[in-house]
């Protein structure tokens, strides 16, 4: 299947376009946008792959489903439009990367500044119903993401893996640890951020393993 995405990700998950789960997921998708209101709108489904080529990627943020409100996603996990209003979990992890390296809470929600610095962020679901979290869960998705961690894993060295929540946890056996930092708590949602990802240092803690490894650090 050809599928529209930036060149060195395409050449690497083309096997993954040509399993059957992926046609089966295309033709899944193709209907509900045909049948309801989905996000993000089509051309952004890939956005995170296209803004950041594989060879860039230094951190990967791994959530789960997109935001579900029409506005807020567009292809970047967490991140938000500039001018959408922050949401949660976003201003939770801006609260602790003021207490972690005493920067400055943005105003804007919009994490495109990372993205450009290699900061991966990406969902394991790439596609959601309006107002219906976790509606195109089980679909194949999860499995194409899966694969995408696989790839970066085995195919890079020294990146930072940022596993926040249970959901997100699982993934660490996807990872070789030997070669990357994987650094875990709980999820930054209003609901648990207080149970853990508060003073979890993972920015500081990610800059200092990239610089000991040679590699200049993110501007979070």
């Amino acid at each position: 299947m050809n599928v529209k995405i930036e060149e060195s990700w395409r050449k690497r998950l083309q096997e993954e376009f040509d399993k059957p789960y992926f046609e089966q997921l295309v033709t899944f998708v193709k209907n509900e946008y045909r049948s309801a209101h989905v996000l993000p709108p089509g051309h952004q489904i890939f956005h995170i792959f296209n803004a950041c080529p594989f060879e860039k990627v230094k951190v990967v943020i791994l959530g789960q489903d997109p935001y579900p409100n029409p506005g807020q996603y567009y292809g970047v996990c967490f991140s938000v439009p500039q001018g959408v209003p922050i949401p949660g979990s976003l201003a939770n992890i801006f609260k602790e990367i003021h207490q972690d390296l005493g920067k400055p809470i943005p105003t804007s929600g919009n994490l495109d500044r990372w993205v450009e610095q290699g900061v991966f962020p990406m969902n394991s679901v790439l596609t959601v119903r309006a107002h219906e979290t976790g509606s195109h869960r089980n679909m194949g998705w999860e499995t194409f993401t899966d694969a995408v961690i696989k790839k970066l894993s085995d195919g890079r060295e020294n990146l930072v893996f940022m596993l926040w929540g249970s959901y997100a946890k699982e993934k660490i056996a996807l990872i070789d640890t030997h070669k990357h930092l994987v650094l875990t708590t709980v999820h930054p949602s209003p609901r648990s951020a207080d149970h853990g990802f508060f003073g979890c240092k993972h920015f500081s803690k990610a800059n200092t393993f990239l610089q000991s490894k040679g590699i200049q650090k993110i501007d979070w």
